[in-house]
C-alpha cells in the first residue's frame, strides 16, 4: 500500500535574538527533518512582515516564517519534530510559537486569513490567537518564555494561505549581478512561477532583465515571483527598499 502523503503548512515565530540562529533558518531546517530529506518544489519559506509596535515584543522586525511541505508524517509526527528542533536551536530569550494545519482537512481559511491581516494593522492577544486557532482548526502550541511567538505564527499562516503577502527567503543566482536575462530564461534558471512588477502584472517571457544587486522573490497570487521596477528604460529586479514594502 502506497504511504498517505499529508501536505502540511507550517508557521514558527519568535524563536531568535540578535545574533543567534534565525527563525528562517530554523524554518528551513524543519522543512528538511519533516521531509525526510525530500523537500518538495513549495517547501520554499515566506517571510509575513507583521505590527511593528511598542506593546509588541520582537527581536528585529517582528516577521514570521512560513511553508508548506508534503511529507508521508502526520501532522502530530511532524508536530513532534518541529518543536524537538525548535527547542534545540531557539534562543534562550524566546518566545516560540508553532502553528500547523493539514491542508487536506477541514479548517477555517477565512478566519485565519482575517486574522493575518490584521496583525499587518493592530495589536493582539495570545489569548484571542488561541480562540481563533481552535475556532479555525489550528494547532496551535508555544515551546518557551511568554509564548506570544504563538501570536506571529498563526498571523503568517495565514497570510500565507492569503496569497498575496510576503518575501521567499534566500537570494538567487548569486553570481550574476549585472547580467541581462530574459523572462524565460530567469524563469528556467531560478524556478520561480513568473517574473511581474509591483502592480502584480505578468511579463511577457520574451521581455528583459538585468540582474543588478540581490536577486529575490516575493509570494504574489500564491505564486513564487521574482519583482522587477523600471529603471533608465529597462527592467531591473526590485531594490531593496521596493522589497520592504512586501
Amino acid at each position: 500500500m502506497t504511504p498517505t502523503t499529508h501536505s502540511l503548512l507550517i508557521c514558527i515565530d519568535d524563536t531568535d535574538d540578535i545574533g543567534t540562529k534565525g527563525t528562517g533558518e530554523i524554518a528551513q531546517e524543519i522543512a528538511m527533518i519533516v521531509s525526510e530529506g525530500q523537500l518538495s518544489r513549495c517547501a520554499f519559506v515566506t517571510r509575513h512582515q507583521l505590527l511593528v509596535h511598542p506593546d509588541i515584543a520582537y527581536t528585529s522586525h517582528n516577521s514570521a516564517m512560513c511553508f508548506q511541505i508534503r511529507t508521508r508524517l502526520s501532522l502530530a509526527q511532524a508536530k513532534t519534530l518541529a518543536i524537538a528542533h525548535i527547542k534545540q536551536q531557539m534562543a534562550a530569550v524566546a518566545d516560540p510559537g508553532l502553528a500547523i494545519i493539514d491542508l487536506h482537512q477541514a479548517f477555517d481559511e477565512t478566519a485565519l486569513i482575517e486574522f493575518g491581516l490584521a496583525a499587518k494593522q493592530q495589536v493582539t492577544t495570545k489569548a484571542n490567537a488561541y480562540q481563533v486557532a481552535a475556532d479555525a482548526g489550528v494547532d496551535l502550541s508555544e515551546h518557551g518564555g511568554t509564548g506570544d511567538g504563538v501570536i506571529g505564527a498563526l498571523a503568517g499562516l495565514g497570510l500565507r494561505l492569503f496569497g498575496n503577502d510576503g518575501r521567499v527567503k534566500g537570494q538567487l543566482l548569486t553570481q550574476q549581478v549585472g547580467q541581462i536575462y530574459s523572462v524565460a530564461q530567469l524563469i528556467e534558471t531560478t524556478g520561480v512561477d513568473r517574473v511581474i512588477d509591483a502592480k502584480d502584472n505578468a511579463l511577457a517571457l520574451t521581455e528583459l532583465v538585468m540582474v543588478t544587486g540581490k536577486l529575490k522573490a516575493v509570494y504574489r497570487q500564491h505564486q513564487n515571483s521574482i519583482l522587477v521596477m523600471p529603471l533608465a528604460g529597462q527592467w531591473v529586479n526590485a531594490d531593496k527598499q521596493l522589497l520592504k514594502t512586501y
